[in-house]
């Protein structure tokens, strides 16, 4: 993957890859794999459904790699492959949502914050976690594009055929029901 310590950029590596180059195209997965499994982790709230999410789309990324115009990032396209293959592979797989989706946040650092600091980091992020996962797959998948990947409206509804309005709604709703059970979990605790 280096040459003397140095790394290949993405434009190389793609040039390469979509010249048949497997090397290189397996470069571009071990560059970009930490990122795509996390961003699967978040949509699908399912370890395991997370891993088969990944490998499905670095697989649809390899077959579709002659039509990448590189328009856009590589990182950006992959996303997109991951917003698909996590909105597919759900809807094969009915089954209730688990907690996993809580192993794909990490806590800071102990030795960066006081020991009451961190408790009430968890206690926070668990609460976050559990109201994200709450949400229906189409409002947490714009939630998560734009809060956590700043996706911007116009590219969220490109991606997922909506209007630029419907993302703006969906965004709108899935903030007010987070903010509707993080109060409500807040007054109960208080």
């Amino acid at each position: 993957m280096t040459q003397g310590g140095v790394r290949p950029d993405d434009g190389d590596l793609l040039i390469r890859a979509r010249s048949g180059d497997r090397a290189a195209f397996s470069d571009l997965v071990r560059i970009h794999q930490d990122e795509v499994y996390t961003l699967a982790l978040r949509l699908t709230a399912d370890r395991e459904l997370a891993a088969d999410v990944t490998q499905e789309a670095f697989v649809r990324a390899w077959r579709a790699l002659p039509k990448f115009r590189g328009d856009a990032k590589f990182s950006t396209w992959m996303h997109r492959i991951v917003v698909n293959v996590s909105w597919t592979q759900r809807q094969r797989q009915s089954k209730h949502l688990a907690d996993p989706i809580d192993e794909s946040f990490t806590e800071p650092a102990a030795e960066s914050i006081s020991p009451e600091r961190a408790a009430e980091s968890v206690a926070i992020q668990s609460r976050l976690r559990a109201a994200l996962q709450s949400l229906a797959l189409p409002v947490r998948t714009v939630v998560v594009l734009k809060d956590v990947y700043g996706w911007s409206h116009g590219e969220i509804a490109e991606h997922l055929g909506i209007t630029v309005p419907a993302a703006k709604v969906r965004l709108h709703r899935g903030r007010k029901q987070l903010r509707t059970q993080l109060w409500s979990a807040v007054q109960v605790d208080v």
